[in-house]
Formats: structure tokens, sequence, C-alpha cells
């Protein structure tokens, strides 16, 4: 609702954001369809870690790829490899027939494949219609050399998205370096916790503070959308 609020044209729907972003639950995709009119996209991602899967986890995200539908997502965000780098093209194949005509982004498991040209072509014929990838680098700022290269080459097939570590202060100048025209970011800041009584001896899952998260806000999106557009 932050992203519709400051503008954004879309949203991918995540859990497990400290994971690099987890399927969500019905819940959350249920209380998301109602409270946006913007696009939702929603992410089918078993786990973290990475993007060489199972039978069993395959099957969870079929299963999920039909709820995400079913409850009125836009678009999937899924990606599969094999062993060697490579798109897993069969299990993509089997997930692609899942989603019907539903728009599918490869996600960033398009980072960690061995050859990303080959990788780009694989991916245009499985027909998903835009790949998220910060160029095979930590950052999309520090990765538009390739990020130039695979827009050049995709040459309208697909669209290339950056993402990860866009914001205010570097939106404008990956997509003027890259040519791109879709941006994804999180536009999150820290959010203390209304807790009055703490124990900061037990932390729940990680060594982070407990007693406060990162969200995003309406004010982050709109400065973002406000820095490209300038």
């Amino acid at each position: 609702m932050a992203a519709q609020e400051g503008g954004a044209d879309r949203v991918e729907l995540c859990a497990g954001i400290p994971e690099g972003g987890t399927t969500p639950s019905v819940g959350m995709i249920r209380q998301a369809r109602a409270g946006i009119s913007i696009g939702l996209n929603v992410i089918i991602r078993p786990r973290g870690g990475d993007f060489l899967y199972s039978e069993n986890e395959i099957r969870e995200m079929l299963y999920d790829i039909r709820a995400a539908r079913e409850l009125g997502a836009d678009g999937l965000v899924f990606g599969c490899l094999r062993p060697d780098g490579t798109v897993d093209k069969v299990n993509m194949k089997r997930l692609m027939d899942a989603a019907g005509g539903t728009p599918v982004t490869f996600h960033r498991a398009f980072d960690h494949t061995s050859d990303p040209f080959q990788a780009l072509e694989d991916i245009i014929e499985l027909g998903c219609v835009r790949i998220l990838t910060s160029g095979c680098r930590p950052t999309a700022i520090e990765g538009v050399s390739l990020l130039t290269q695979l827009v050049e080459k995709a040459a309208g097939r697909i669209i290339i998205m950056p993402g990860c570590g866009i914001n205010e202060g570097n939106i404008a100048e990956t997509a003027r370096l890259s040519g791109a025209r879709e941006f994804h970011f999180s536009a999150r800041e820290p959010v203390e916790s209304c807790m009055s009584f703490r124990n900061p001896q037990v932390t729940m899952g990680s060594e982070s503070d407990p007693y406060g998260t990162m969200q995003t806000t309406a004010r982050r999106v709109a400065a973002t959308i406000a820095s490209l557009k300038s």
C-alpha cells in the first residue's frame, strides 16, 4: 500500500525479505490484493538459498502458482536453475504451463547463471516477459555494464529490469547508463517497534534487533520515482 501511495506502477509481493524474498502466505496475498489497485506480482520461491529445486519443491511452487492466480495476482515471479548454472528449462516449462497466461518475471536467479547471454535466450524462449537482474553483481549500479549489454541483446524481445540497491541516489544514473525503462527497488526505512516491554536476551531466528523492522515507505517510493523522472 505504501508503494501505491508513493506512485509505483506495481509491487512484487514477498515474504522473507532477509532471504531475498520467498512466497507470501495466502493471507498476505489476499490482503495486498484487497488493499491496492496497482499491479500485484507475487514471487514463487519456496525458500532462501540457491535456485536448484527438488521435485517436492517444484510441486509446492505449482500449488503456490495456482493459489496466487486464484487470489488475483497480475503477475508471477520465479526462476529455476540446473546444477551447472544454466536455466532449468524442463522445470521452468512446468511452472510456465501452470502460470497459463499470467505474465512471468524471471527473478534474480538470473544473477547466478553461468552464461547470462545464453540464459537470456533461454528465458525469452520460455516466454517470460521480464528479467529482474543486478547485472550479476552485488548491486545494479555495479552491474550496469552487463545491464546495458542485456538491454541491447534483448532488443525489445523481453524487458530487462535492474534491481538490487536501486535508490533515489542512483536510479537516474542507472537508467541513463543502461537504457532500462523499468526499475525494481524496496524503498525501505527502519521502523521502531511499539513494544514497551522488551527482552534483549532473546532474538527470533537472527542476531538482528527483534524490536525493529525495515518497511517500505511512501516517502521513499515517491522520492525514488521523482529522482528518476527529474
